[in-house]
């Protein structure tokens, strides 16, 4: 079975470099330094900064791992080819939401790149694999938990 693709973007991609190459250079140190500092401090059954550390230690590698892992199998979206006549990964689509009369704005990325509080959506989620495809004056029905939800497109557009 071929391994899922984890579809990003040039920006995402290299924030995720970035991320990887500050844990492996900077914090890798940073907690080993703090897990020294605690084993020297003696007794390390009741040492809670060493505990602490190693706990750190432990997230910092656990991202690490997962990192590469994204990274191994991943597809950039090239900016160049996107078209902004129908939404895709790596556009920014301006909605109406018909039930409150609001417009929304918000960014389709891949799953490993979404962050719902800066309006990054998954092209995997209910909203974003509804909106694929789909182009401006089109009504889009999204199946979401709070129930049916009714967005008109508006505007599409390259995500800066």
């Amino acid at each position: 079975m071929e391994a899922k693709k984890n579809i990003l973007t040039r920006k995402g991609l290299d924030a995720l470099e970035e991320e990887l190459l500050n844990l492996k250079a900077v914090r890798r140190r940073e907690v080993a330094d703090k897990i020294k500092e605690a084993r020297e401090q003696g007794d390390l059954s009741e040492n809670a900064e060493y505990d602490a550390a190693k706990d750190e230690q432990r997230d910092i590698e656990a991202r690490i791992t997962e990192i590469e892992k994204i990274l191994k199998n991943v597809e950039v979206v090239d900016e160049d080819e996107i078209d902004v006549n129908t939404i895709n990964i790596g556009c920014t689509v301006t909605v109406l939401d018909m039930e409150y009369d609001e417009e929304m704005q918000f960014s389709i990325v891949g799953s490993s790149e979404a962050n719902s509080l800066e309006n990054r959506l998954s092209n995997e989620s209910p909203i974003g694999s509804a909106m694929i495809g789909r182009g401006i004056g089109e009504v889009v029905s999204v199946e979401t938990p709070a129930g049916e939800s009714h967005f008109k497109i508006l505007m599409i557009q390259k995500t800066a």
